[in-house]
């Protein structure tokens, strides 16, 4: 324990990209004094628990990479679940993290001493740690969410969620049952199904599914890589195809209905993968691309071919003791249950993932229950003083979480560097300018995609509880200058008694 009373300057909740970039940037700021917390026992958060057959990242690798660390060997576009593991590992060891992490620590609740201006974070053993701020960087892919359907806890076969797939068990030759059709589900179909004696895919939303550009990158390609620039170029195109079909297609549709162009593209696609027209009518989207997160992938649908592939569309009833009855009455009898159905994402129980009380014991899960989801630039709570997020209600805009990761963190130091210029132990927003961010934020949202009538079909988790959608309706470069430049009169810079 340090001689103010605390254990560390700075704890950051996370050890995957988020709160590697921030411990990153805290060593190369001066700001030496932090420790890393996670409950896993590894790095890399998302690409730690998610193992499952096919992962990879969905969006090109050169843009799903820190800026200031940028890789020449990713060995394909889309780079593989594997790698990027790895290059988390790279990253603790180059910038030597690895002593300044704390595995197997899970936090359940963190608490405001305002007597001792500082927070105290309680984990699951019993322990306490002390820290005068705290960065939240537990993610948002990392919580399972548990379908709500009856019978799921009396399956007596294998069950196991994509987050935490259990590479024991062998697929060969079983009956595999798979509920849900989002982004891991179209990831883990193809490379299941070969294997297997039967899949059946029960599907509630169909996905836009559109093609992707996934070539390998052998190695004269990673040579030339390396030549001074290529890497910077790479990326400069890479990041302008991303924010081309997501931030700029969603936040300003209305403007910009480029979302028209994917949809025929992803028609055109299903119609020349899917040969049954029965099944391709099953396959097709009801709700307008964009409505919910699409997905990228050259074999997904065309799994639906294979003659031990079935898809279902109608509603689960029940799952029993052996397998899954649906609506009408139809059983499949099934050795295996895999739920691909995602995460808990804007809901209680992963923003964080631990309980927060700010000042006068205020709740923030309760808090944003009363007030709805919101957050000054997507960082920052009045009544939480100390108390940063890397991934806030209105601070993602869609792009690559890299550039969300460096924007954030770019935030959080300039609050850091003026509280330490000043001798400021209490670093606070004020309401007024998180209700003026709020306030833009809605006002901002007209345009985009999501307010369209046929979203209200989607199931899309992009949707909170209140019927927002807390995504920042800006682009990535302006996202990025507004964190280098906010006012920082928005904040309460105060020193303790």
């Amino acid at each position: 324990m340090t001689s103010n009373g605390i254990d560390h300057e700075v704890i950051i909740v996370g050890a995957g990209f988020s709160g590697i970039g921030a411990a990153i940037k805290l060593r190369e700021a001066g700001f030496d004094d932090f420790l890393i917390v996670d409950e896993a026992d590894g790095v890399g958060g998302t690409w730690h628990w998610n193992t499952y057959p096919g992962i990879a990242v969905d969006i090109p690798s050169f843009s799903y990479q820190f800026s200031f660390e940028q890789r020449a060997s990713w060995s394909r576009t889309y780079a593989p679940g594997r790698e990027l593991k790895a290059y988390a590992e790279s990253c603790v060891d180059k910038y030597e993290l690895r002593p300044r992490i704390r595995f197997n620590t899970n936090i359940t609740e963190a608490e405001f001493d305002e007597d001792g201006c500082r927070w105290r974070l309680h984990t699951a053993d019993g322990g306490e740690l002390t820290a005068r701020f705290v960065i939240s960087a537990t993610g948002v892919l990392t919580r399972p969410k548990l379908p709500e359907i009856p019978g799921v806890e009396d399956f007596t076969g294998v069950t196991m969620h994509t987050s935490r797939w259990d590479h024991q068990q062998d697929l060969r030759g079983k009956r595999v049952a798979i509920i849900g059709t989002g982004a891991s589900a179209v990831q883990v179909i193809p490379e299941t199904a070969p294997e297997v004696e039967q899949l059946v895919v029960f599907q509630r939303t169909p996905i836009w599914c559109l093609p992707r550009l996934d070539l390998p990158l052998p190695k004269p390609v990673q040579w030339a890589l390396r030549i001074p620039g290529a890497r910077s170029l790479t990326r400069l195109i890479s990041q302008t195809y991303v924010e081309i079909t997501f931030p700029i297609a969603a936040h300003y549709h209305k403007n910009l209905p480029t979302a028209a162009l994917g949809e025929r593209a992803g028609h055109a696609h299903l119609r020349s993968q899917v040969h049954d027209p029965v099944i391709r009518e099953k396959l097709t989207p009801r709700y307008a691309l964009g409505c919910k997160r699409p997905s990228f992938s050259n074999d997904y649908l065309a799994t639906f071919n294979r003659d031990n592939v079935v898809l279902e569309t109608d509603p689960i009833e029940q799952i029993t003791a052996t397998g899954v009855r649906t609506a009408s009455g139809t059983e499949y009898p099934v050795d295996t249950l895999v739920l691909a159905t995602g995460f808990k994402v804007m809901e209680a129980g992963n923003m964080p993932t631990y309980d927060l009380r700010g000042i006068g014991g205020l709740d923030l899960e309760k808090w944003w229950d009363e007030n709805r989801l919101q957050a000054y630039e997507g960082v920052s709570v009045p009544g939480f003083p100390n108390f940063f997020s890397i991934i806030g209600p209105y601070g993602y805009n869609g792009s690559s979480y890299f550039a969300l990761i460096e924007n954030q963190t770019r935030h959080i130091l300039r609050c850091l560097r003026h509280a330490r210029a000043g001798k400021a132990t209490v670093v606070e927003v004020t309401r007024e300018a998180n209700d003026r961010f709020f306030k833009e934020m809605l006002d901002r949202r007209g345009g985009q995609v999501f307010w369209q009538d046929s979203c209200a079909v989607s199931n899309s988790y992009y949707f909170d509880k209140h019927g927002d959608v807390p995504l920042r309706p800006s682009t990535t470069v302006e996202a990025a200058w507004r964190s280098g430049h906010f006012d920082l009169s928005d904040y309460r810079f105060a020193t303790s008694a």
